[in-house]
């Protein structure tokens, strides 16, 4: 009988959660362009392509098309994979069904695993936070794949006991680390005598045997065990920063070479990496992961298999010992001074200048954890008061941020709730509940990963933090947030215009905030335009629902007024109020609009009539006045609302501007072809406006030509063919 080679790729697929908090949407991110934002591009070029992967022979045909997660061990981020079902319900969708497809070809076991949830460091976390994380990876797991994970995969694989302690607790069987956080191996079963070390072997420089899983037990005498896979460094490390993404080939020698051939042991051989290595960090590794899984393995005598499936071939012959790193805090396979990177400046940086560096760590993460913890205070004491196990009830909220139905709601609080709860006392519990979540998303780990305090990753968990304390002080009626900059001041950044960490969060994470007025002003400048907002009673505007009670527009001149009645409640935290808005327009460009509480509706009703009359009197200035004195003098202009509408409105302002311009262009370019002509006839190079006039209407028609066939749209007596316009460029 041959000896069994099997293999296993794992991808660990995740981006940090990037949704603005007080919106529960990504706002656009210039830097992800073409794309609107990050999580958008990097779709696009890794999970999309590896859930249709080309196969592709010697010539470079396309032989197949397959979906790679059907072939490699993976987990996708709870946050992200949350992203993916909201935006690509498709692709989201084939990858559940790639768990499913992989259950019935591995005895049962699925190639899918859990993850913490929102990637938090876990050695670093208190003890409640780790229960959690874990509690919340889990049901977020069952919700998705409709079983139990049997493994999970811990953020930048950073472990220590505590950690492993609760793995355990809650029925984890597996997790994989690097080579280098083992400290030590020896058989199973074997007696020690009292301080005998001597069965020990050494292996904490990364020699670890990785083709085969390990017993790992937690407490001195006890019998509780998780067990372990170590994966190959050497392979994991080429395939992240060398080339065996981009050939196939390679990629298969290479693990081939990492076969033990002085043993006839079945054995493991398995790699872990981020599953953004396949399309995004290396462009079309998708396609050399899709022709090693599906022909150089088997050429090569390996048989895929998943760790549930190989461990329960396999189960431990050895057991281990893990590192507990420089600080005793454990190690992780992304810092090489155990956890320090994630805490205090240890050298260890993606990005930036060489001059720049990471002594922000430390005092960021020593306000957050300050923070972390008056929060705690607040959460303990309010929620008490409502709930009968706090502690119990967040780690089981996840049911609600995974289904916020009515249904699921109420069965939350009929398992939680001391009593009978008031609407205000559910309320009251929501903003307890979604202060603790942004309290455990401010510690994704991506904060501390790059080189800059000022970094979007940074930015963000910033933001989590403010929304955090916006509903402290919701319940309390006092704020943290002084203090809480005070000490974020310490953090200094390497960007002179920022100063410090005071400086990133007034510049980049205060403006981000938006309440339900700024909402309010959203529909109110919006809907000054036709279809702008669908004719209807009840709008969704991000994670809020508007239900329109009153709404009159009229325009006089270049002047129009747009005054009206809402409803907005959170679908958040179902916190309801009414405001009454009056939105103005002059001429093109400038926009402002008042928005407060609605109260009095007979006073309100002569006011709305008093602005109107303002309105056709044509006097601007005085009805601004008017509405200062009703509506007082702060009021919200174009630059106030989120980028998204600010880009579409002003698509809007400007579309027939932009129409006559490229009219005019056209106009250039069909009057001027024969000079053109005569230009090239004398070798005499074409003037530089009527070749951008060319380039311009070229380009745009280019762009329609293939907009009609990719949809279906070709008509020969309306279209141009694309060979036409290709062969008119050519004169240019």
């Amino acid at each position: 009988m041959s000896k069994l080679s099997a293999l296993s790729i794992h991808g660990h697929f995740y981006q940090p959660p990037r949704e603005n908090p007080w919106i529960e949407d990504i706002e656009i991110q210039a830097s992800a362009r073409p794309y609107h934002d990050w999580n958008e591009r990097i779709y696009h070029e890794c999970y999309l392509p590896n859930t249709r992967a080309r196969i592709l022979d010697e010539k470079g045909r396309i032989t197949d098309i397959v979906n790679n997660f059907e072939k490699i061990s993976f987990n996708v981020g709870p946050t992200l994979f949350s992203w993916i079902e909201s935006k690509h319900p498709d692709v989201y969708r084939d990858i559940v069904k790639s768990d499913e497809t992989s259950r019935a070809k591995h005895k049962g076991h699925g190639n899918a695993i859990a993850q913490v949830y929102n990637h938090m460091i876990m050695p670093l976390a208190t003890r409640e936070d780790k229960v959690t994380q874990v509690r919340w990876g889990i049901e977020e797991f069952r919700h998705r794949f409709n079983r139990d994970p049997e493994g999970m995969w811990l953020p930048e694989t950073a472990c220590d006991e505590e950690t492993l302690d609760v793995l355990i607790e809650y029925g984890v069987k597996f997790t994989i680390l690097s080579p280098f956080q083992a400290q030590a191996v020896r058989s199973l079963g074997h007696v020690m005598a009292p301080n005998e070390r001597a069965h020990w072997e050494d292996v904490s420089h990364g020699t670890i045997n990785t083709k085969m899983p390990y017993r790992c037990f937690i407490g001195k005498g006890s019998e509780k065990h998780i067990d372990l896979f170590f994966y190959d460094g050497p392979v994991a490390r080429d395939l992240a920063f060398g080339s065996l993404a981009f050939e196939a080939h390679l990629f298969a020698d290479s693990l081939e070479g990492a076969r033990n051939t002085n043993s006839l042991d079945a054995e493991l051989v398995h790699v872990a990496t981020d599953g953004e290595t396949f399309g995004h960090h290396k462009a079309f590794g998708e396609r050399a992961l899709a022709y090693l899984l599906h022909v150089e393995a088997e050429k090569r005598g390996f048989r895929i298999m998943n760790y549930g499936e190989f461990l329960e071939s396999h189960p431990p012959k050895y057991e281990v010992q893990i590192q507990k790193g420089i600080d005793g805090d454990g190690m992780s396979w992304s810092c090489a001074h155990g956890i320090r990177r994630w805490k205090e400046h240890c050298g260890c940086r993606t990005g930036g200048p060489a001059e720049w560096n990471q002594h922000w760590r430390k005092p960021l993460r020593r306000s957050l954890d300050w923070l972390r913890d008056e929060l705690r205070e607040i959460y303990e004491t309010h929620a008490s008061r409502y709930l009968k196990d706090v502690w119990e009830a967040r780690s089981d909220y996840i049911k609600v941020i995974l289904d916020r139905s009515e249904k699921s709601r109420w069965d939350f609080f009929a398992r939680h709730a001391k009593r009978e709860l008031s609407t205000s006392e559910v309320i009251t519990c929501y903003h307890l509940l979604e202060m603790e979540r942004h309290a455990m998303l401010m510690y994704t780990s991506c904060g501390w990963f790059f080189t800059e305090l000022s970094g979007i990753e940074t930015v963000q968990i910033l933001q989590y933090a403010s929304r955090a304390l916006r509903l402290a002080r919701g319940i309390t009626q006092e704020s943290l947030e002084e203090k809480f900059v005070e000490l974020l001041s310490d953090a200094k950044s390497n960007v002179p215009e920022f100063k410090d960490g005071r400086g990133v969060y007034e510049a980049l994470v205060k403006p981000a905030a938006v309440s339900m007025r700024r909402i309010v002003s959203h529909y109110a400048i919006g809907s000054i335009f036709d279809g702008y907002y669908p004719d209807q009673e009840e709008l969704p505007i991000y994670c809020f629902k508007l239900h329109i009670l009153h709404h009159q527009k009229e325009s006089a001149g270049n002047v129009t007024l747009n005054f009206g009645i809402v409803r907005v409640t959170s679908e958040v935290t179902l916190e309801e109020n009414e405001y009454v808005f009056i939105a103005l327009q002059v001429g093109l460009y400038d926009f402002r609009c008042s928005v407060k509480p609605f109260s009095e509706p007979a006073a309100l009703a002569r006011i709305e009539r008093e602005l109107f009359d303002e309105l056709h009197s044509a006097h601007v200035v005085e009805l601004m006045r008017k509405i200062d004195r009703h509506f007082g003098h702060n009021y919200f202009a174009l630059k106030d609302l989120l980028l998204t509408d600010r880009m579409k409105i002003i698509s809007i302002l400007t579309r027939e501007i932009i129409e006559k311009i490229e009219s005019v262009y056209e106009n250039l370019y069909d009057e001027h072809r024969k000079m053109n002509q005569a230009y090239r006839s004398i070798h005499l190079p074409i003037p530089e406006p009527v070749q951008y006039a060319a380039q311009h209407t070229l380009g745009r028609r280019l762009r329609d030509a293939v907009y009609d066939l990719a949809h279906a749209n070709f008509n020969p007596k309306k279209s141009t063919p694309i060979y036409k316009i290709m062969e008119a460029a050519k004169l240019f």
